[in-house]
């Protein structure tokens, strides 16, 4: 079985910050694109930041850039999301994401080219 577990949300003050990570499990990722998306209460769910397989390609929702970093141990099978600078309007839930499907191994800003999702966890930044 397939699974993608997160790790590392909670509760942080203004200005913190937070260091997610996503361990998959059942299938390895090494040549697959990776992500996180999220979704706060009454939004839609939206990209954060994605990764390419070998993780020298990235991309980052406008909202996020220059305070969160996404990276990868494809050894470990594992993605990590470093958010800095947190902001009360950063406060949602986190999902990890892999994709597998056509041209997996670059990175995508569409939901729907993750086929696997993680169970989310949360984020709350007060202020």
């Amino acid at each position: 079985q397939v699974q993608l577990v997160e790790s590392g949300g909670g509760l942080v003050q203004a200005g913190g910050s937070l260091r997610l990570s996503c361990a998959a499990s059942g299938r390895t990722f090494s040549n697959n694109r990776m992500g996180w998306f999220r979704q706060a209460p009454g939004k839609e769910r939206d990209i954060v930041a994605a990764i390419n397989w070998s993780g020298d390609s990235t991309y980052y929702a406008d909202s996020v850039k220059g305070r969160f970093a996404i990276s990868r141990d494809n050894a470990k099978n594992t993605v990590y999301l470093q958010m800095n600078s947190l902001k009360p309007e950063d406060t949602a839930v986190y999902y990890c994401v892999a994709g597998v499907l056509w041209r997996a191994g670059f990175l995508s800003t569409s939901l729907n080219a993750y086929e696997y999702w993680g169970q989310g966890t949360q984020v709350t930044v007060s202020s």
